[in-house]
C-alpha cells in the first residue's frame, strides 16, 4: 500500500531585510496620491486655458462692430443654452460671462499662472483694482494657497494691511513682487485678524486662552503671520538672577534670519509691556543669537493700544519692537478700511510716511 504524504501548510517568514506590507502600502499609496495630484493639476491647467480661449472668442465676436449691450446679452444667453445642452453644467450665463471677463483681465495667455485653478481665478476676478489683484495672484501662486485660504486673505484685506505704511513706490512693488521681506517692518501687520480661533470678543478672555487657541490653530496662525515663519517655543523661560520670565511664543523667520518673540496682552498696552519686551530682545541678542542671525524682533499683540504711549516709549528709529492689535472676528470691509485709514493718518502725522 502506497503511503500518501500529507502536505504541510506553507508558512512565509518575513525577515528584517524584507519590506513589510505596511511599507509597501505607504510607498504605493504615495505614488498614487502624487499621480492623482498631477492629474488634477493637469485638468485644472487645461480648464483654465480652455476658459481663457472661450473668453477670447467671445470678445473677438463682440468687437466685430457689435458692441451693443443687447447683442452681448443675447450672445451669452444663446451660448449658455446650447453649451449646457451639449456639455452639461459649468456653462450657465454667469460662468460664460466670467470667461469673457477673464480674458479681458488677462489678455496674454502665457502670463497665466499654471499653479492656479479656475476657482482661484474666479475669486481674483472679484477684485477690480489691478494692483491688488496682481498682489493676491502672486502670493497665491508663491504660497500655494488653497481657494479657501485665498478667499480668507482677501476678506481680511491683507493687501491693505501690508500697504498701510508704504509710499506709492512701495505699493507698486507689493503689486509687482508680492510681499518681500527686506526689513522687520515688512512682516508686521496692524491689525492681525484671528477670526479662525473662534474665540468671543470678550473682556473676560485670558492670555493663556488666547495662547492655547493660537497653538491649536498653529497652521492658520502661521498663515496670518506671513512668509518664512517656523514655530520654536511656547512659554520660553528666561532666568535672570533667580527670577523667571516667560515669553509667550517664539518663532524663527528664515527669510529675515531672526528670532521673532511674541507676547500676548489682554487689555490696553502699557509702557511696562514694551519695557519687558525690550528686555527679552536684549537677552536674545546677547545669549541666543547664532552665527548669521540678524537681531531678534519683538511683537506685542494687544487688543488696544495708545499710539502716543508706543511712540514715546520706543526709541526713535526703532526697527525691532512693534505693537500690533489683534481682532478675534473678521471685520467688515468698511470697518477694516476705516481702521486702516486712521492708522495711515497717524503715520502721516508722525512724519513716517512720505506725503
Amino acid at each position: 500500500m502506497t503511503k500518501v504524504k500529507t502536505l504541510q501548510p506553507c508558512s512565509i517568514h518575513i525577515t528584517a531585510k524584507q519590506p513589510s506590507v505596511e511599507v509597501l502600502y505607504q510607498r504605493i499609496s504615495g505614488i498614487l496620491a502624487e499621480a492623482r495630484d498631477q492629474v488634477r493639476h493637469a485638468v485644472d491647467t487645461v480648464m483654465v486655458r480652455t476658459y481663457w480661449e472661450i473668453g477670447r472668442i467671445i470678445v473677438d465676436e463682440e468687437q466685430k462692430g457689435k458692441k451693443r449691450a443687447e447683442y452681448g446679452s443675447y450672445l451669452l444667453n444663446v451660448l449658455s443654452q446650447r453649451l449646457t445642452g451639449e456639455f452639461g453644467k459649468g456653462f450657465d450665463k454667469t460662468n460664460i460671462s466670467k470667461m469673457r471677463v477673464f480674458y479681458l483681465a488677462y489678455p496674454i495667455v502665457d502670463a497665466l499662472r499654471l499653479q492656479l485653478s479656475w476657482t482661484h481665478y474666479r475669486l481674483l476676478l472679484r477684485i477690480e483694482e489691478p494692483q491688488k489683484r496682481s498682489f493676491y495672484e502672486i502670493e497665491c501662486a508663491a504660497s500655494n494657497w488653497s481657494t479657501r485660504e485665498l478667499e480668507r486673505q482677501m476678506n481680511s484685506m491683507l493687501f491693505e494691511r501690508l500697504a498701510l505704511s508704504l509710499d506709492k513706490e512701495g505699493v507698486r512693488s507689493l503689486a509687482c513682487e508680492g510681499q518681500v521681506l527686506r526689513e522687520p517692518s515688512d512682516m508686521v501687520k496692524d491689525p492681525y485678524v484671528l477670526e479662525f480661533l473662534g474665540l468671543p470678543q470678550s473682556n473676560i478672555l485670558y492670555e493663556k486662552e488666547l495662547e492655547s487657541a493660537l497653538l491649536e490653530h498653529l497652521q492658520k496662525f502661521l498663515l496670518e503671520l506671513g512668509k518664512g515663519f517656523s514655530f520654536v517655543a511656547r512659554q520660553k523661560r528666561i532666568t535672570l538672577d533667580g527670577d523667571h520670565f516667560y515669553i509667550d511664543l517664539v518663532f524663527y523667520n528664515y527669510m529675515l534670519k531672526c528670532f521673532v518673540l511674541i507676547d500676548l496682552k489682554i487689555g490696553k498696552l502699557v509702557h511696562q509691556d514694551m519695557g519687558q519686551m525690550q528686555m527679552y530682545v536684549n537677552y536674545y541678542i546677547r545669549e541666543m543669537m547664532n552665527d548669521g542671525d540678524n537681531p531678534p524682533i519683538g511683537i506685542l499683540l494687544c487688543d488696544s493700544k495708545s499710539e502716543a504711549v508706543v511712540r514715546y516709549t520706543l526709541p526713535e528709529g526703532n526697527n525691532q519692537i512693534f505693537a500690533s492689535r489683534y481682532k478675534l472676528y473678521l471685520p467688515t470691509e468698511d470697518e477694516l478700511r476705516n481702521e486702516l485709514m486712521k492708522g495711515r493718518k497717524l503715520i502721516e502725522n508722525n512724519g513716517n510716511l512720505p506725503l
